[in-house]
């Protein structure tokens, strides 16, 4: 099982930057993927950037070029460091862990943090 604990949203103005952490309550490196998605009033959650255990990321078309996705194994926390942000990045952001045990496939979320971008 997986806590995940996320913050650093809050309100940006359009082409600023944020950075969002995601605590995990175990080794990240232990964790098969971890991933940010987002959810915007009226839309469904999608993939914003995932990265896997042995180290591969992937990113939504929409941000590549402006997220990274990075992790710190001595604190086990996931990043998103959110550069260049638009007033269409405004959503709720969570934290995502997959998991593979005994063959069945395990997600956990965090609570979520707001990130809004206006002017």
């Amino acid at each position: 099982q997986v806590q995940l604990v996320e913050s650093g949203g809050g309100l940006v103005q359009p082409g600023g930057s944020l950075r969002l952490s995601c605590a995990a309550s175990r080794n990240i490196y232990s964790i098969n993927a971890l991933g940010w998605y987002r959810q915007a009033p009226g839309k469904e959650r999608e993939l914003v950037a995932a990265i896997t255990s042995g180290g591969p990321t992937n990113y939504a078309d929409s941000v590549k070029g402006r997220f990274t996705i990075s992790r710190d194994g001595a604190k086990n926390t996931l990043y998103l460091q959110m550069n260049s942000l638009k007033p269409e990045d405004t959503a709720v952001y969570y934290c995502n862990a997959q998991l593979v045990m005994y063959g069945n496939e395990f997600r956990y979320w965090g609570q979520g943090t707001q990130v809004t971008v206006s002017s």
